[in-house]
């Protein structure tokens, strides 16, 4: 599959870690630069203000999409190529599923995971077969792999986990893997 266009799925915060902002900043840059199309949250808050920043700042191409109830509370970003404001949760990660032809994962909260599991879920289930890559800064997704490791030896996936998505150290390896 020809990939033109890529979710990024991160927190509306920082963390502790500045290895996160950095990471979110070459993620960004590095967008631009393959000429792929971010689709988005749409926040200019934490590590999806510093990603969407980056992007623009190396002239790339953005669509956000942010649920009328997050504008306030994530400060929609106003610099972007597009911004869809849609009606709720489901609909912003339906039309950010439909837009990209790959999904990356950066650390972040409840949305993250919950954007990480549906995708992966929508995977399996073969709505869609979009590659997912997991940007693991600084080891941040460990825990997380190891419990799906558990969970595929204890017959509880259809498939090994590294059929349904790529775990990168840095942006340089997923950028190095992708397509």
């Amino acid at each position: 599959m020809d990939i033109r266009s890529v979710a990024v799925f991160c927190g509306s915060k920082t963390g502790k870690n500045p290895v996160f902002a950095q990471h979110a900043h070459e993620l960004g840059r590095f967008i631009a630069m393959l000429k792929l199309k971010l689709i988005y949250g749409g926040s200019n808050k934490g590590l999806m203000g510093i990603l969407a920043d980056a992007v623009l700042a190396n002239e790339g191409e953005i669509m956000g999409i942010i649920p009328e109830m997050l504008i306030e509370w994530e400060h929609q970003h106003q610099g972007l190529t597009e911004l869809a404001i849609v009606p709720d949760m489901h609909i912003r990660k339906k039309m950010i599923y439909e837009r990209a032809d790959a999904a990356i994962v950066m650390p972040g909260g409840f949305g993250t995971m919950d954007e990480l599991f549906e995708m992966l879920t929508w995977n399996q289930l073969k709505i869609h077969d979009k590659k997912i890559y997991v940007l693991n800064s600084d080891g941040f997704y460990n825990h997380l792999l190891k419990h799906l490791r558990l969970s595929q030896k204890e017959g509880f996936l259809y498939d090994p986990i590294e059929e349904r998505m790529m775990f990168c150290d840095s942006p340089v390896e997923l950028f190095n893997r992708i397509g």
